[in-house]
């Protein structure tokens, strides 16, 4: 189903960005004070856990047939809000 197949490329492509914040917050935690390095290694597991609850998602949303699609849409939609807002929150507390 090309609605399933477009979902499951723009949850790819938000999972690629978020890698990429990560990447670019892990390197400022090494540079961090040791004070601020413990603030940025909490909420870094925090991004990843919440990075590994949307690729969960993304992968229950691929392997759907295209009946159960139908019936997870919603969910799978509202999950993703969900899991987007509180990954641009952590990423807000590092600026």
């Amino acid at each position: 189903m090309i609605d399933r197949d477009a979902y499951v490329e723009k949850a790819k492509a938000n999972i690629d960005k978020w890698n990429a914040e990560i990447d670019k917050m892990q390197a400022n935690a090494r540079e961090a004070e040791a004070d601020a390095k413990i603030k940025y290694e909490k909420q870094l597991a925090e991004m990843r856990k919440q990075r590994d609850e949307a690729e969960a998602k993304m992968k229950e949303a691929q392997q759907a047939s295209d009946a159960a699609w139908g019936d997870m849409r919603k969910g799978f939609e509202q999950a993703w809000d969900s899991l987007s807002e509180s990954f641009q929150s952590a990423m807000k507390r590092f600026k």
